[in-house]
């Protein structure tokens, strides 16, 4: 378990599975898991269609930038740049790298990535400096003066939702893609970013219980007060019913062996 991404989430996981049948406990994790758990079974031994889904708060709506000193705004700037791009890197397994690797792999960018930065703070600081050129990010972590005096440029969203905060004329990369193939290995690598931090239960609590359950969540991330304070901590709400993330999984669960190679592949950066 040691070698496995989000080990302590996997725990968290298989707690929640040797639970009594009794007891409704909750938890959350993180949602890398699902696609290691599907592209590596043998690592990673939990199915994730074995849990009852109460929902998601929001998704990780994550944009790639470069600084606006570069003079680069565009993805075709981007890929016909001369220079190599710098970006930072923190530990393997975390989102900016698995965008890196996108950017890399799938639309060509020349990317150079300096490691070592212990967290992004440390990556924010290291733009600010001049010493990398950019990063890819969510939203909701962006200074917001790097947003209101332009200091970045945003060339590509990773996700389809238009959020606050993202210019709308940011490009989504899967629409950048040319066939469907490729589009089927993009979904598979961002599901994760867009299914985001997920809450569930056992599949074995009750059928009248989860639907309280669900009912409760579907009602708090619709209250008023709820929505103050997370827009108040800069904090996205853009829920996803039980329901539906029941059935996005499901669909991930069928994605054809090729397309989970060469996103495995990809991801390996």
């Amino acid at each position: 378990m040691q070698n496995v991404p989000g080990a302590g989430s996997l725990r968290s996981v298989v707690a929640l599975t040797n639970s009594p049948p009794d007891e409704v406990a909750i938890n959350t994790f993180s949602s890398s898991l699902i696609a290691e758990a599907i592209a590596e079974p043998e690592r990673v031994k939990v199915d994730f269609r074995r849990f009852a889904f109460l929902g998601n708060v929001a998704e990780d709506s994550r944009v790639c930038f470069v600084r606006a000193g570069l003079g680069l705004k565009t993805m075709t700037e981007i890929v016909n740049s001369r220079r190599p791009i710098s970006f930072g890197a923190t530990a393997p397994g975390t989102s900016g790298n698995l965008d890196t690797a996108i950017l890399k792999k799938m639309f060509g960018v020349n990317l150079r990535q300096v490691r070592g930065y212990p967290g992004s703070a440390d990556k924010r600081i290291a733009l600010e400096r001049g010493e990398i050129d950019g990063d890819c990010a969510g939203i909701t972590s962006i200074p917001e003066d790097w947003l209101s005096q332009r200091k970045i440029n945003m060339f590509v969203r990773m996700s389809p939702t238009l959020v606050p905060g993202i210019d709308p004329a940011t490009p989504y990369a899967g629409d950048l893609l040319t066939n469907d193939t490729d589009r089927r290995i993009y979904g598979f690598l961002v599901a994760p970013q867009q299914l985001g931090r997920l809450f569930m239960v056992t599949s074995q609590v009750a059928m009248d219980r989860l639907a309280a359950l669900r009912l409760g969540f579907d009602d708090m991330v619709a209250d008023v007060s709820f929505l103050d304070d997370a827009h108040a901590r800069r904090l996205l709400v853009t829920p996803t019913p039980g329901e539906e993330v029941d059935r996005r999984i499901a669909e991930l669960y069928k994605v054809p062996s090729d397309v989970l190679q060469r996103a495995q592949a990809i991801n390996r950066d």
